[in-house]
């Protein structure tokens, strides 16, 4: 599923965005300004998806989102109007919320403890996983024009994700299993050294959290990450075709590439795990998405552009599921729920910021050299918040 959504939405917006601002003549900030929505939604969402899960569980909300995924792009397919575009933009976006990585998430988390971090990691595979696909929506594109591309989206969406979705389940034992497939564990003795060392594991509540330094800075820190992700995720292609003088099927290919470096990122974050701490490791990853997204900016060879498919792709794919697990670590699994959700309508500041200041500057400039260059400022900023957040003190023992 999350490859599904990844390749038809994800990974191919930028492609959509290119194609739209040649045919309609909409300009750049206008464009990046439906991203900004997608954004917007992001951050309403996030602190009520797990009040949705809880009220109507993991099946239904996945069904209604594909649902709503489908029908948004059916709805792309036949607009005539920017406004039509934003409308579209946004039911795209609430389809992959409802229907996308977050319920999936907490769905495997009910089903998985001692495989949890294994199942999670091929839920982000599948999403990096849809770069490979990009080069075959493009070229759909290209041969069937943008709008049946959409269309068979949508139709494709429905077809395959509804029937995927009644696959999930809410919690083991409702079904006569248990977590993992294996017996209950006993309750440790808390005389014991296993004992005493769950008493002293973090857990924090939504409100505690929110008074801690730590929440903030990996708030700030993912943001000004997001900055960039997102950025390259609207405006890549159309700087490929538009700058750089790639087609589009070419430009996406460079995606394509991007994804190998993700895929390599995930996989080299599995192998690394917890034997680094997960803040040095998210610091380096900014000074990948700054390097490469420079590299884009300045790019005057094909090998420039693959540098900074494989930096910026590496650095997304390894900081990218660090970013749960080191709240996770910081904060515990009580309230885990709510403080993704509250850290989410903080970090969609940068989602919001990243394409809208690219898209502008690119207007007023006539290129996307000065906002790829300040974003890239931004993250690498953003190297020194990761450095600085630092685990905050248990409950009870004071604000860190």
């Amino acid at each position: 599923m999350q490859l599904m959504l990844s390749t038809l939405l994800t990974q191919s917006f930028g492609a959509y965005v290119a194609v739209l601002s040649q045919e309609r003549g909409w300009s750049k900030t206008a464009l990046a300004g439906a991203a900004a929505l997608q954004s917007v939604e992001s951050a309403i969402m996030g602190p009520v998806l797990g009040y949705a899960m809880d009220r109507f569980g993991p099946q239904r909300m996945i069904r209604m989102g594909i649902a709503v995924f489908g029908l948004g792009f059916i709805g792309l397919s036949q607009i005539d109007s920017l406004g039509g575009f934003y409308l579209c933009a946004v039911l795209l976006a609430i389809g992959a919320s409802l229907g996308g990585y977050f319920p999936l998430s907490v769905a495997l988390i009910q089903w998985f403890e001692r495989y949890r971090a294994r199942a999670l990691s091929m839920v982000s595979l599948g999403l990096a996983l849809g770069g490979l696909l990009v080069p075959l929506v493009a070229w759909c594109m290209q041969h069937f024009g943008w709008r049946n591309t959409a269309l068979g989206s949508g139709l494709l969406a429905m077809l395959i994700g509804l029937p995927l979705a009644s696959v999930i389940r809410r919690r083991p034992q409702d079904h006569g299993e248990t977590v993992d497939g294996l017996p209950p564990a006993p309750a440790p003795d808390p005389g014991s050294a296993t004992g005493a060392e769950a008493t002293r594991s973090p857990e924090f509540s939504a409100s505690q959290a929110l008074r801690t330094r730590a929440f903030w800075l990996l708030a700030l820190g993912h943001g000004l990450a997001l900055l960039v992700v997102t950025a390259v995720n609207v405006h890549a292609i159309t700087h490929l075709k538009e700058g750089l003088g790639y087609s589009v099927p070419q430009a996406a290919l460079a995606i394509m590439l991007m994804t190998v470096g993700q895929l390599a990122g995930v996989g080299l974050g599995m192998l690394l795990g917890d034997r680094y701490e997960k803040r040095f490791v998210a610091a380096l990853c900014m000074l990948g998405h700054a390097s490469g997204l420079l590299l884009l900016a300045f790019a005057t060879h094909a090998l420039e552009v693959a540098a900074f498919a494989l930096l910026h792709g590496m650095a997304w794919g390894l900081r990218g599921p660090f970013m749960q697990a080191i709240r996770a670590d910081y904060f515990g699994r009580h309230a885990i729920g709510v403080i993704l959700g509250l850290s989410a309508a903080v970090t969609a500041l940068g989602q919001i910021g990243g394409p809208m200041i690219a898209g502008l500057l690119a207007d007023l400039t006539g290129n996307y050299r000065w906002g790829f260059s300040l974003l890239a400022l931004a993250a690498a900023s953003g190297s020194v918040v990761f450095v600085l957040a630092r685990p905050p003190r248990l409950p009870g023992a004071g604000v860190a």
